[in-house]
């Protein structure tokens, strides 16, 4: 799980990563990048009920994307903002598929360091 420091949690932090942030698609998942400022990384994550009804099914998606950015969070540079938003089709990949989908997307933003 993500460390406190990096997820963003306030709702101005997230209105303000969606309107100007810049957005990168990549298969089910889309992902919104904003400078922020400081010396940390922030991630948040957005599930919405078109994926499935069942919290347990949101919440677990949530969990593996969040893996998957704390294992990466190293090689991340400092200083930005990221959310991914989650469309239908992603709940059905497995944890392998997913996390081949979100290298491909930090490839392409070139945020790795």
């Amino acid at each position: 799980m993500l460390k406190k420091i990096n997820r963003l949690k306030k709702k101005k932090d997230f209105e303000k990563v969606l309107k100007k942030g810049k957005g990168f698609k990549q298969d089910f998942l889309l992902c919104k990048i904003i400078k922020n400022n400081l010396k940390i990384s922030r991630f948040g994550f957005i599930v919405s009920q078109k994926i499935s009804k069942k919290a347990t099914v949101r919440n677990k998606l949530k969990r593996k994307l969040s893996e998957l950015v704390r294992v990466k969070l190293e090689k991340i540079k400092n200083g930005i903002d990221i959310i991914f938003i989650v469309f239908p089709g992603l709940e059905n990949k497995d944890f392998w598929e997913i996390e081949g989908i979100i290298k491909k997307i930090f490839e392409k933003i070139k945020i790795l360091k």
